[in-house]
């Protein structure tokens, strides 16, 4: 039923602008709130591989019946004893390992993990003080890179030393965690590089609002 004095035009021109409007809305709510909680969800379960892997598994990356290989063991099968033979440093440089290397390894391994343990916190001050806007993630993007570098750095180093001793069937449940860190640092990046691209749009577009309404006045 048509309203009296007011055109159909006119009418349809309203109800595509509240139409267009409610389809704007929906887009940036999802964006300023779905992205942050998506990047907190990704740092959570960071923390679950990492504490898995490092503590849970004690940082071994191969651990089967006649071989327990990691980051503070390096076992192997005794056939004349019939155990599991650890093997101390003078063992391990004997066979070419550098202890250097392996305690790089070591020491970048667990830094990651430090740095994921106050990850969370990070997230959620910066997402309660900067909501919306795109400084503090810009700090929690390097932060992502720095992680993934200095893991993939220890991980390279490990498997540089360890790699004549394990066959790839070998990797058990820890070393599979780091990879799955791996790939949700990854995830983690692309995340807040998403979010940093909306809010760069968002307050582009508010200047360009901002300046149309100035012009206006004027």
């Amino acid at each position: 039923m048509a309203i009296t004095g007011i055109p159909t035009a006119a009418l349809t021109m309203v109800a595509g602008k509240h139409a267009g409007t409610r389809m704007g809305v929906l887009p940036q709510w999802c964006a300023k709130n779905l992205l942050p909680a998506l990047a907190l969800l990704e740092a959570a379960g960071t923390l679950a591989l990492m504490s898995y892997a490092l503590l849970y598994e004690a940082g071994n990356l191969v651990n089967i019946p006649d071989k327990c290989i990691g980051f503070y063991n390096f076992c192997l099968w005794n056939g004349t004893a019939g155990q599991l033979q650890c093997l101390d440093t003078q063992h391990l440089q004997a066979m070419g390992i550098s202890l250097l290397q392996l305690g790089l390894a070591r020491v970048c391994v667990y830094t990651c993990l430090v740095f994921v343990l106050f990850h969370i916190p990070f997230v959620l001050n910066v997402n309660s003080t900067f909501k919306g806007q795109g400084e503090g993630w810009k700090m929690i993007r390097i932060i992502l890179f720095i992680k993934m570098i200095i893991l993939s750095g220890g991980l390279g180093m490990f498997l540089l030393q360890t790699s004549h001793w394990i066959h790839p069937s070998d990797f058990t449940g820890g070393f599979l965690a780091l990879l799955g860190t791996q790939a949700l640092l990854l995830l983690q990046i692309l995340t807040v590089t998403v979010y940093l691209s909306w809010t760069k749009h968002t307050h582009m577009c508010q200047n360009l609002l901002t300046e149309e309404a100035l012009l206006t006045k004027i």
